[in-house]
């Protein structure tokens, strides 16, 4: 295994292009302002200091890009990760941009990998911070360029950040995500275990925790779990736990506390969709600061369901750490 230690003067794509064995990166403090893609399989980063070891970008969805088009949300990423079995440890993942409302979609992580943990990780942003991919089938169709429409073509996002055959396992543990709307999407098997959620304050009337997008065909899809949806400046009722981004979107969310600012019907069903009749959100052992009245298509968890939860988690979080002990 090769062991890096880096500073900000150091030119780390460059350097994690470079790598063909399993690597651990080790940051030491300070801003890397760099976009930056971890293409190889078993790298670990570890930041010297979770406020103060930032890795920083500002590119958002309404951005030109060089190829002529606009950025779009998913080529939006301050760090992207496509290698298998890659982690994230002590520091912070940044888009800046400040203003989803103008500049649109600021992805901060995005993973696209069979298998990724990360522990005491801050993501920030506004508007979509964290991707967990696999892509939803009709965006991979409509991305590769394999329809008539002339407006796509091949190559609009790479190809490793686009295609993943199977499902993916990601783990975030004692992680702080922040931002207003969606701030957590796509069709990973995800797990956030004792994680704050944190709604910034934001323009537009109300925000969105997760946003799911997961097949019919997942038994897990976000298992939020001992977690918490801190206010960090929406207003009061304002925020949604989730809403499905795709019909069959997935969401359990297990013994979390609840700010103020989250709304009492906790649940949306996106916009002037019927996905009310096909998303699969449920809930058990919610407390907060205000009192809720879950949308009646919201379930509730038995007690048998939420262990079952949990022993699923076990499940993903041996499998981490059976693969991170044999580097495979």
């Amino acid at each position: 295994m090769d062991i890096l230690h880096l500073t900000p003067d150091d030119d780390i794509q460059k350097i994690l292009d470079s790598l063909s064995h399993p690597a651990t990166i080790y940051l030491a403090d300070g801003e890397y302002n760099a976009k930056l893609w971890v293409k190889s399989d078993n790298v670990k980063i570890i930041g010297q200091n979770r406020e103060t070891t930032v890795i920083k970008w500002d590119d958002f969805a309404r951005k030109n890009h060089a190829d002529g088009r606009e950025y779009n949300t998913f080529r939006t990423y301050t760090l992207c990760v496509t290698g298998n079995g890659c982690s994230l440890e002590n520091l912070t993942v940044l888009n800046s941009n400040t203003d989803a409302r103008k500049a649109g979609q600021c992805v901060a992580l995005s993973v696209n990998a069979p298998l990724f943990y990360a522990k005491d990780v801050d993501l920030k942003s506004e508007q979509d911070t964290l991707f967990t991919a696999p892509f939803p089938d009709d965006l991979v169709i409509r991305y590769a360029g394999l329809t008539d429409d002339p407006t796509y073509y091949d190559g609009f996002i790479p190809k490793k950040q686009l295609y993943m055959e199977g499902g993916s396992v990601q783990i975030y543990q004692n992680c702080r995500i922040y931002g207003n709307v969606d701030f957590i999407f796509g069709c990973a098997e995800a797990y956030f275990d004792r994680c704050a959620l944190i709604s910034v304050a934001d323009s537009r009337e109300h925000g969105f925790v997760a946003a799911p997008a997961h097949s019919l065909k997942q038994k897990r899809g976000y298992s939020f779990i001992d977690c918490d949806f801190v206010c960090g400046g929406a207003a009061e009722g304002s925020v949604y736990l989730a809403r499905p981004w795709r019909d069959f979107g997935k969401c359990d969310f297990v013994n979390c506390t609840l700010g103020a600012h989250m709304h009492p019907a906790l649940y949306d069903k996106w916009n002037d969709t019927y996905r009310d009749k096909t998303a699969r959100f449920a809930h058990g052992n919610l407390t907060g600061e205000k009192p809720i009245a879950p949308a009646i298509w919201g379930r509730q968890l038995t007690e048998g369901e939420q262990d079952e939860i949990r022993r699923d988690y076990r499940a993903a979080m041996d499998m981490w750490q059976n693969f991170a002990g044999t580097g495979e």
